[in-house]
């Protein structure tokens, strides 16, 4: 069997969708899909940086790698970093999907409007965003904004509404920034309904997938 990709997932909306960039990509090209949802529930419970969540992110990547997969990718912004620092031994590639977006906003800054619809995905995304930016050797003007009115739609299902709110509140809040970064997956289809405000609008899943593919063709 040819090297493949796998997905971890902490919802099961995301499998879809993540097959159809995939397939947009590389037609043909085979993927694994696995979710977990339980890992963004005790992300929010415990914090992104306890052990117990590293753990149990790692256990999750090295299953998802089981059936051999040449390179895992953690859909999840909240546990992203818990997903890179999985021990692989050599034997997969583990990724994050929203390094590549980071390392494409900080490019394009310095002035980086970073958007959330969960409150425990911003700490981990700024993080990140800082460490595109010293890895590049570029300056960050970092701002944040929580829409927190869209995950409640999210969760239950109704998916225009989740990213008609995300639109609103970046639109609200007339943003001065060099490029909006939208940190978590789901957000992605906010990105066509900012492009009046004339910003760079970028989204993790498109460029994580790319991403995974070059590290698939390197292995």
């Amino acid at each position: 069997m040819p090297p493949f990709i796998s997905f971890l997932h902490t919802s099961p909306v995301h499998v879809a969708s993540f097959a159809r960039l995939l397939d947009a990509q590389a037609p043909g090209k085979v993927a694994e899909h696995h979710v977990d949802e339980a890992l963004l529930a005790a992300a929010q419970q415990a914090g992104a940086d306890e052990a117990v969540l590293d753990r149990r992110v790692n256990e999750a990547m090295t299953a998802a790698a089981a059936s051999g997969a040449a390179v895992v990718v953690c859909t999840c912004s909240t546990i992203g970093a818990a997903a890179e620092r999985t021990p692989t031994g050599g034997r997969f590639t583990a990724m994050r999907v929203d390094r590549a977006m980071a390392d494409a906003a900080v490019l394009a800054g310095p002035r980086i409007l970073m958007v959330a619809a969960l409150a425990s995905t911003l700490a981990p995304t700024t993080r990140l965003l800082r460490e595109s930016a010293a890895a590049l050797g570029r300056p960050l003007q970092l701002q944040s904004l929580l829409a927190e009115a869209a995950w409640t739609h999210f969760q239950h299902g109704d998916h225009a509404a989740y990213i008609n709110a995300i639109a609103s509140s970046v639109t609200a809040a007339t943003p001065t920034a060099d490029v909006i970064v939208l940190a978590q997956a789901s957000m992605a289809p906010a990105a066509q309904a900012l492009q009046a405000l004339g910003v760079p609008v970028l989204s993790s899943p498109s460029l994580g997938v790319a991403r995974a593919l070059a590290q698939l063709q390197a292995r």
